[in-house]
Formats: C-alpha cells, sequence, structure tokens
C-alpha cells in the first residue's frame, strides 16, 4: 500500500510535468491568439494511470495555476478560459475513464478532453468576448484540439505502455489500470 506522502509526491511531479510543458508550449509562436497545442495536458492523461480520482482534479487546478503564472495571465480572462477548460477536460476525461473504464484508451480520453475543453472556451469566448464573431474561429479551434488531442494521446499511450516508472508506481486505486 502506498502512503498519502506517494501520492502528493506523484501529483507535484506531475504538476512540475504540467508547468514545463506550459513554459515550453510558451515559447512555441502561435499563428492565431487563444491557439495552443494543450502539452501541459500530458501529465494529466499519464495521472489517470499514478493517481487516484480526486488528485487528477488537483494536478489539473495545478496545471491551470502554473500556465498562467508561466504566461502572466493568471488574473485575466484567459485565465478563466483556462480554468474552464481544463475542469470541464478533466471532467469530461474522469467520467468516461470510470464509464468506460478499461475499454476507453488514452487517445478517446485525450480527444474527449479536448473537445470538452475547446467547446466551453468557445461559449465562453462568445458570451464574454467575441460575441457571434466567435464562429470564425471555430473550425480552425477544432481541428486543432482534434489533431494535438490525438497526437498527445498517442504520446501518452506509448508513455504509459513503456514506462518503468508508470508500472512501479501506479497504484490499485488508479483510475485505468
Amino acid at each position: 500500500m502506498r502512503s498519502p506522502s506517494d501520492v502528493l509526491k506523484r501529483t507535484a511531479i506531475l504538476g512540475a510535468l504540467s508547468f514545463f510543458f506550459a513554459a515550453v508550449e510558451y515559447m512555441v509562436p502561435k499563428p492565431v491568439p487563444f491557439f495552443r497545442l494543450g502539452l501541459a495536458n500530458f501529465p494529466i492523461l499519464l495521472s489517470f494511470y499514478v493517481l487516484p480520482l480526486p488528485h487528477i482534479f488537483l494536478l489539473a487546478l495545478l496545471k491551470t495555476v502554473g500556465q498562467g503564472l508561466i504566461q502572466g495571465t493568471l488574473f485575466s480572462y484567459t485565465a478563466l478560459l483556462s480554468v474552464s477548460g481544463s475542469f470541464t477536460s478533466a471532467g469530461t476525461m474522469v467520467l468516461l475513464a470510470v464509464v468506460f473504464r478499461n475499454r476507453i484508451s488514452l487517445i478517446g480520453l485525450s480527444v474527449a478532453g479536448a473537445l470538452g475543453s475547446n467547446l466551453i472556451q468557445l461559449l465562453l469566448a462568445k458570451l464574454l468576448i467575441t460575441g457571434e464573431a466567435t464562429y470564425l474561429i471555430v473550425p480552425p479551434f477544432l481541428i486543432v484540439g482534434l489533431v494535438s488531442s490525438i497526437v498527445l494521446g498517442t504520446l501518452a499511450r506509448r508513455f504509459v505502455r513503456s514506462s518503468l516508472w508508470v508500472r512501479s508506481v501506479a497504484p490499485s486505486k488508479a483510475v485505468l489500470r
């Protein structure tokens, strides 16, 4: 049996990894404002194998705060979009992982999470920022989200399958095994 401090350590490691990926993503030029590849979601995908359920949401919070600090948007409308997208994504993925257990892949979780995140962010952007003009960015926003989520899900699946670390720390209460 693993101790609660082991779970916190794994959460902290994945949180730090989210910060790292957020910093890398911040350095990647964006052809259009608000477009992100979602690299910081990679640790969230890994968390389904190494963390119990409540810690996935804690990790989503850490990821959001880290991104806001790195990008300088912590107390802006961008943070509101990020928080809503992150928690919708995490909630969607958790729901699907619990309902479908081992019948859904990390690629499926990643795509569902990206879709949930993108849809809530587009809705909030429409209501709070851009109004009807939001419809102009829907197709490219969803396409970028779909492609990047497939790539991230594929990379996460490969990592989980080949990682000794994941095998050695995966608790019996992890969402996926």
